[in-house]
């Protein structure tokens, strides 16, 4: 089956990951890292400074996507569309 994300096509037998998550800074200069939505609605309450929301494929170990948006609601509604994909 093939799924489409912001005009990307990908073959889902192909995918190894495929996960929404929070970039957040970590402190370390302008670095940043991604964690888990849970994690952060859960835990991090204010302890963090979030400075985006992505959606993350993997093909294997070497090709990496990533789909990065300035809000949550702009992600789910990106996840929505995907979700919809899978669903046919």
């Amino acid at each position: 089956m093939i799924i489409t994300i912001q005009d990307k096509q990908f073959d889902t037998k192909k995918i190894t990951q495929l996960y929404p998550a929070a970039v957040v800074k970590t402190g370390y200069e302008e670095e940043t890292t991604k964690v888990s939505l849970e994690w952060l609605s859960i835990e991090a309450k204010g302890k963090v400074e979030v400075v985006g929301f992505g959606i993350f494929v993997h093909l294997g170990e070497e090709e990496k996507h990533e789909f990065l948006f300035e809000t949550r609601e702009e992600m789910d509604a990106v996840a929505g569309q995907i979700a919809a994909q899978l669903k046919r």
